[in-house]
């Protein structure tokens, strides 16, 4: 493990036990303290279902009035209290480049996998999947999903993946992802914020009742901030009948730009001419 990863798991470690402690979100939900979660076979909280974020923050973490013909959003950074990200002065340079030229810089817009935390808190739901000894996250973009393996499993050092290498473990009802390997490839947002792939995610899962799920996720990267800043964002189950995850598509627009489509737009359906295609590759391949 490298210097800047090692200082970033001490500084998570010194962390893992704090960050609800932080200054409050507007608009935070409180939990029943008598709330016991329902568990599955070895006492473990049952997280099953389909979650949504319903807020803002997929547009600016920090928040932004409504401006420009683009809508309000609200700060979700809970800590540092003003709802800001501690960037290093020539970090927050790059965020302002990132923002002017957000429409063709950001990553989402050519349809890379949102990445963490951003995926949790994007505008579309995500489905958890869990048995006894196992967790795994489906998102509905770009066709995500993370696998969270225990934490008695060594990370895979020094391979980046646009969903990180997560591994987690249970502290009484809440479960806590530690999340690397992160590639540089993503934002955390659609304002600019960014990271280096030296970022380094804490996150944690808590059931608050039944239908609600706080997510926190502390970031540390010492390269683009002073220091480490968590935020929190509570999604809600989604209970609409017969819900499901519906497969997001990609298509190569006139303006060269890939776009998100409907997967009700007859556009993202995809179609082929399979005898065609066989045809014309016997043609490349001498001999058949």
């Amino acid at each position: 493990m490298n210097k800047p990863a090692a200082t970033a798991l001490v500084l998570l470690a010194g962390m893992a036990t704090g960050t609800s402690a932080t200054a409050q979100q507007p608009g935070a939900r409180a939990s029943s303290p008598s709330y016991s979660p329902p568990t599955l076979a070895d006492g473990t909280p049952d997280f099953r279902g389909i979650w949504q974020a319903r807020t803002t923050a997929y547009l600016n973490i920090e928040g932004h009035p409504a401006e420009g013909g683009r809508p309000a959003a609200k700060s979700i950074v809970a800590d540092p209290p003003d709802g800001k990200i501690p960037y290093l002065p020539e970090a927050l340079r790059q965020r302002e480049w990132n923002d002017a030229h957000r429409a063709v810089a950001d990553p989402a817009n050519n349809c890379f996998q949102a990445g963490v935390p951003r995926a949790t808190f994007l505008p579309t739901p995500l489905q958890i999947f869990e048995s006894v000894g196992r967790f795994a996250i489906v998102y509905t973009d770009n066709h995500s999903y993370r696998i969270v393996l225990p934490s008695s499993i060594p990370h895979d050092d020094g391979i980046d993946f646009f969903m990180g290498d997560s591994r987690g473990h249970w502290e009484g009802n809440t479960l806590v992802v530690d999340v690397t390997d992160l590639g540089e490839q993503t934002w955390l947002d659609a304002a600019g914020n960014y990271h280096s792939d030296q970022l380094r995610v804490l996150e944690r899962y808590t059931l608050l009742g039944p239908d609600t799920m706080r997510y926190e996720a502390t970031m540390v990267d010492p390269t683009v901030y002073a220091r480490p800043w968590t935020v929190r964002v509570f999604l809600d189950r989604v209970k609409d009948r017969n819900a499901r995850i519906i497969e997001d598509e990609c298509i190569d627009g006139p303006d060269g730009i890939w776009h998100h489509v409907s997967p009700l737009d007859p556009r993202a359906l995809l179609r082929h001419d399979y005898p065609a295609e066989l045809e014309a590759e016997k043609k490349t391949q001498p001999g058949k």
